[in-house]
């Protein structure tokens, strides 16, 4: 599947594939997941004028995943990919993680990070299989605990959560 730059008239869309993706958390008892209105515009947009937002599009050029990053603690970090569910288990998310890899290498960048519930099959474990580990609490640099903090304000730590990283 083609993985191109996002571009502003998909904003909107990769709003469409984040509450279409989330709808499934409300099928392990994870509602307010569900529910939780997507990134903004304006973020988004952030994120596609600073050339780090990329979209796994079909054959007619529609968006069918996203995924942005940003740089933390040396890193790239991975803020949210999100595959829509007429898509999923296709290799989308992974050929996206694949391509930030192909940056980060270029761009002689060490590792990949994220953070994800722990016990949702498609979140930690899945990472796991992508060659992401766990990293302790202990060893978060100040980006990725900040990171962990605003995810606790926000009440994501209702759910275990975890930070993961997967050397380039």
């Amino acid at each position: 599947m083609p993985i191109r730059a996002v571009r502003g008239e998909d904003l909107p869309l990769l709003q469409d594939i984040e509450r279409a993706a989330g709808r499934c958390f409300r099928d392990i008892g994870m509602p307010e997941i569900a529910d939780d209105e997507p990134l903004p515009l304006a973020e988004l947009a952030r994120y596609e004028q600073a050339g780090m937002a990329w979209v796994a599009v079909d054959r007619a050029d529609i968006p069918v995943a996203y995924l942005i990053a940003e740089h933390i603690d040396g890193n790239l970090h991975i803020e949210q990919v999100s595959v829509h569910p007429e898509s999923s288990r296709q290799g989308v998310g992974r050929a996206l993680m694949d391509h930030l890899t192909h940056r980060a290498e270029a761009e002689g960048i060490p590792a990949l990070t994220l953070t994800t519930f722990k016990d949702v099959p498609w979140n930690a474990p899945y990472y796991a299989r992508c060659g992401f580990r766990p990293v302790g609490e202990d060893d978060l640099g100040a980006g990725l605990r900040r990171i962990r903090e605003r995810e606790a304000e926000h009440g994501l730590d209702t759910w275990p959560r975890l930070a993961m990283c997967r050397p380039v």
